[in-house]
């Protein structure tokens, strides 16, 4: 197991990333101005994820996916991990991720982690996608905020 930043060169895992966040041209936008992250194991990339910088002080954590086959066995925690250890290291005092509202178990995870719910962009799903996001049975329509000082 190894995580690891994603050279310059290299392709994106797009078939991972966009697993959390269905829009190419997002994904495309935020690792343009943020740094990618992959978890390999054997050379296999099966998970990852992408923080963007917010201001001096504080980071975002845009995007964090595990290979559906590789669910449930604690590499997302792994990868939040890593990523607030990434925020630590680089001077920042606050990390934030964001996720829908229909995402329980990712919701689950950032609170077990120490993420604490701070804002909810009402509709922000339904006004920034073109298909309706279904998970879990829900229609993802809001966006929860959640918020670590590190």
């Amino acid at each position: 197991m190894k995580i690891r930043k994603l050279q310059h060169h290299e392709i994106p895992p797009y078939d991972l990333l966009l697993l959390a966040d269905p829009s190419y041209e997002l994904v495309e936008a935020y690792i343009a101005d943020g740094e990618c992250y992959v978890y390999e194991e054997n050379d296999d990339i099966i998970g990852v994820f992408v923080i963007v910088p917010l201001s001096e002080v504080t980071v975002e954590i845009k995007n964090i996916a595990v290979s559906e086959n590789r669910r449930g066995q604690g590499i997302g925690k792994k990868l939040l991990q890593e990523a607030i250890k990434v925020a630590k290291s680089s001077s920042y005092e606050e990390i934030e991720i964001g996720t829908g509202n229909s995402s329980i178990g990712q919701l689950a995870l950032y609170q077990k982690c120490g993420f604490r719910i701070s804002d909810v962009i009402k509709d922000f799903f339904v006004l920034h996608y073109d298909e309706v996001i279904m998970e879990n049975g829900i229609q993802c329509v809001d966006m929860i905020r959640l918020r670590m000082k590190i």
